[in-house]
């Protein structure tokens, strides 16, 4: 072989060498995107659900507040209607004493 062939040759190899090496190189970048791919949805998966999160416990807070609104209101009415029926039961025995001493006057009651 002369030089020329042997320049050739080596010419072909170094290119080979080259491609090789950029296909390696490139598979080794894509690589490197996916997992970046995936690091960054991961990411943001868990950022979604932190917001979620906050926004479901917010809420529960809101409605905490709400029912114990609501349960103390019951309880204010509660006590409202027991002063009711304590009043009604007074006002019943009233009546009842009222008649009896109607009778007892020799009037006729209601």
């Amino acid at each position: 072989m002369d030089a020329a062939t042997l320049g050739a040759v080596g010419t072909i190899a170094v290119g080979l060498a080259a491609a090789i090496g950029a296909l390696v190189g490139k598979r080794g970048e894509n690589r490197a995107a996916q997992s970046g791919a995936v690091l960054g949805g991961y990411s943001t998966l868990v950022d979604n659900l932190q917001e979620e999160r906050d926004k479901a416990k917010q809420s529960l807070a809101e409605n905490e507040l709400r029912l114990a609104a609501a349960y103390a209101e019951l309880a204010g009415e509660r006590t409202a209607k027991a002063e009711l029926l304590a009043q009604i039961t007074e006002l019943t025995a009233e009546n009842v004493r009222l008649h009896a001493r109607i009778a007892e006057l020799g009037g006729t009651p209601l």
